[in-house]
């Protein structure tokens, strides 16, 4: 990209939790006035997934352009999973750069935020066993987007700079009856009988109560992320820094977090800076390890051939893209040994499960929720098949698993193929047997937050 004013633009990095694709932008019924509009003002990607359903693992592979078993974080943080020795994260690169790496709000991709090594670190929090309320507080998004609002318009920066800023939002948490839910004592609650069902899971009511909770929390982002970018303004550096906006992963519910179905390894990606035109909605297969190649190539820095992704700038700068046929997913650890992988392409979902596992993994957060609730005996007890195969342009919702179907064998063996050869490649250590974390005995003494 061409430097802006003879130096590199900005970079100004926004994540959050469990919010998938849930936002006006990508068609669902609510109002992000906001991120819609920072979506219009540069490109949006309709097909990008994350490389894991839970929150360490995802953030690690955008932060590094690497996967999980790749990266070493093949589990929670707080569940004392480390990136490998040696792994360079996006404020390592930008810092060789000459820029000036700032950190606010949440990380949550090591307990020592320190190992990161940013120059300055505004706010932080991280969630693990017992953590207090107030540290929840610090990452809500009302209170991170007044710190950056602040550091913009003070001017509080060297030029050019990065900045990680991580909303809490839209995770769940317990409340005083044991319940986990979307705490409706700080957010705003719609009507459950005006809330759109989701496609994937039943109608009922506790689902329905659960998705009115959530979509507080998602107007408190969209208000915290038009603080952010109203600062940008004031400052007068939005023509020269590049926004990206991204979630980890699918919302906090049943077959979404915590599974490799779409729901639960979908995720938002929107970018605006310069050289980006605006209205642009493209819709190639992206996996969130090639975020970081894509930024490295955007800001002119060379692109280590030691990451798993590829960079997409070609499709923001209107040059010739050759496509992705497939991205691959897994999970091996959260609150419980659940080692599953995946690969998807434009057709066609194959899951290969290594473990007996149930129906549809529930995390601690979701097994409590009232959504979880209503069909925790459904999805929660049956074992699912070793294998899954899903045609999803007859079944875009993967409830009709046609791995044993004759007319799709030659599919199966081809995606069971292309995945084993990626794990092969990877060095995936599921192929060696039951993967155990090095502090096996202290993790398992340990009460889990999800």
């Amino acid at each position: 990209m061409d430097e802006t004013n003879g130096t590199r633009p900005n970079v100004l990095l926004m994540h959050c939790h469990d919010l998938g694709r849930y936002l006006g932008c990508y068609g669902v019924d609510i109002e992000t006035p906001a991120i819609d509009s920072l979506a219009a003002e540069g490109a949006i990607f309709e097909n990008h997934f994350v490389t894991a359903p839970q929150c360490t693992p995802s953030r690690g592979s955008l932060m590094t352009g690497r996967h999980p078993h790749v990266n070493g974080l093949m589990g929670l943080a707080h569940a004392h999973w480390e990136l490998d020795d040696g792994e360079r994260i996006v404020p390592h690169y930008l810092s060789d750069a000459d820029y000036e790496t700032h950190l606010f709000g949440l990380q949550h991709i090591t307990q020592d935020t320190d190992k990161l090594q940013y120059d300055y670190i505004h706010s932080e929090g991280n969630l693990y066993p017992g953590v207090s309320p107030a540290v929840h507080q610090a990452n809500r998004a009302r209170t991170v987007s007044s710190v950056v609002a602040s550091f913009l318009e003070r001017s509080g920066f060297d030029e050019p700079f990065f900045a990680s800023v991580g909303f809490f939002e839209c995770h769940r948490v317990e409340e005083d009856d044991g319940r986990f839910g979307f705490d409706s004592d700080h957010y705003e609650t719609d009507d459950p009988d005006e809330v759109r069902p989701l496609p994937y899971l039943p109608d009922r009511r506790g689902i329905r109560q659960d998705l009115a909770e959530m979509r507080g929390m998602v107007s408190a982002l969209d208000d915290g992320i038009d603080t952010i970018l109203s600062a940008l303004e004031s400052a007068g550096i939005a023509d020269e820094t590049l926004v990206i906006f991204t979630t980890e992963h699918g919302i906090a519910f049943p077959l979404a977090k915590g599974s490799c179905y779409d729901a639960g390894i979908e995720a938002a990606l929107l970018m605006r800076g310069p050289g980006i035109d605006a209205g642009q909605r493209h819709g190639e297969l992206l996996s969130n390890v090639d975020v970081l190649p894509t930024l490295l190539e955007y800001v002119d820095i060379e692109v280590p051939d030691t990451l798993n992704g590829r960079s997409f700038l070609p499709l923001l700068t209107n040059e010739e893209y050759d496509p992705r046929e497939r991205v691959f997913a897994g999970m091996t650890w959260h609150d419980m040994y659940n080692p599953v992988r995946a690969i998807r392409t434009e057709r066609y979902k194959y899951i290969r499960n290594f473990w007996h596992l149930p129906k549809s993994y529930l995390s601690k957060d979701i097994f409590a929720s009232e959504a979880g609730r209503e069909v925790r005996e459904a999805y929660g007890v049956p074992y699912r098949p070793y294998e899954e195969l899903y045609d999803l342009r007859h079944a875009p919702q993967e409830d009709k698993n046609v791995v044993f179907e004759p007319q799709f064998q030659d599919v199966r063996t081809e995606l069971s193929r292309q995945l084993y050869e990626w794990m092969e490649e990877t060095d995936d250590p599921l192929l060696d047997g039951p993967v155990l974390p090095g502090d096996y005995e202290k993790i398992h003494s340990w009460p889990h937050e999800s």
